[in-house]
């Protein structure tokens, strides 16, 4: 039998490879990035604490010498003290808010609520410093006791409110409250970055085939005419890396809008500020 000629065997390129061997190596590509795409998506929400023997781990970071944390879990403490300060600086004006506050109307709100409640506090207070004489007493002095210190709350509250508009930073610390709240719910925090860039996560994933498949027909362009061992090890790296980092940046960039002729580039996430608002006050 004729050895085989190099017309028969219908090779390509340096390497003399089959048709089909470049042809995969888009779909391949795509297949890749969509895959990290969606691993890094699940990296970065899961899982909510850490997850392997902690032998060693630097604070705040998400990797131990043998396990992983969601990054946002991981760092849920910054980011709740960021957002907080935008919000404070930037949106909202903490003593601004409760000097907004009616004190009369708080007084007003709170009588009904604090007339199931004396009756129960007066009857803790007396038992606790003068058992004697409260047990002494008839049930129609106690409940006149009752109803007058009813009738004094609703000024009482009204002063109390007012105090409260004036020392509100020395009384409390809002910050540290949201911030303890935000890392003992890690799960919150997860939830307020999921329902508000749903979308983008979902394009993210996407985006990751798309592009992967763009690098591909490069990748494969290039293994045509050079067929070193290290091109595709190389161009996974490349798909892996690349896919996010195009992904983010249509995301997030440019920051405002720039038309070409009838087109409008602006960054996906940027154009639905006004949904994004909604969805995470909601939350």
């Amino acid at each position: 039998t004729n050895p085989p000629t190099a017309a028969s065997k219908m090779g390509y390129g340096v390497g003399d490879y089959p048709l089909w061997y470049y042809l995969i190596q888009p779909a391949i590509a795509g297949i890749v990035g969509y895959v990290t795409n969606v691993l890094a998506l699940e990296m970065t929400f899961r899982p909510i604490e850490f997850f392997g023997p902690e032998l060693f781990r630097i604070k705040n970071q998400p990797w131990g010498l043998f396990g992983w944390q969601g990054i946002i879990p991981t760092k849920a403490e910054k980011m709740a003290s960021v957002c907080f300060d935008l919000m404070t600086t930037k949106l909202l004006n903490i003593k601004e808010i409760f000097d907004r506050l009616r004190p009369e109307k708080f007084g007003e709100v709170m009588e009904d609520a604090l007339l199931l409640m004396l009756d129960t506090i007066v009857n803790e207070v007396a038992m606790d410093f003068m058992p004697g004489v409260w047990s002494q007493l008839p049930k129609e002095v106690k409940d006149e006791i009752i109803v007058v210190m009813d009738i004094e709350s609703e000024s009482f509250l009204s002063s109390f409110m007012e105090d409260i508009k004036a020392h509100i930073d020395d009384i409390l610390d809002i910050k540290q409250m949201t911030v303890s709240a935000c890392v003992r719910e890690k799960r919150l925090v997860n939830k307020i970055f999921q329902e508000c860039g749903e979308k983008e996560f979902t394009f993210i994933r996407r985006s990751g085939f798309y592009f992967g498949f763009l690098f591909g027909l490069i990748q494969m362009g290039v293994f045509f005419v050079y067929d070193a061992s290290w091109v595709l090890p190389f161009f996974g790296f490349l798909v892996g890396w690349a896919t996010n980092w195009l992904a983010l940046k249509v995301i997030f960039r440019p920051l405002e809008p720039h038309k070409f002729g009838p087109i409008t580039i602006h960054g996906i996430f940027l154009k639905r500020q006004n949904e994004v608002s909604e969805t995470f006050a909601r939350v």
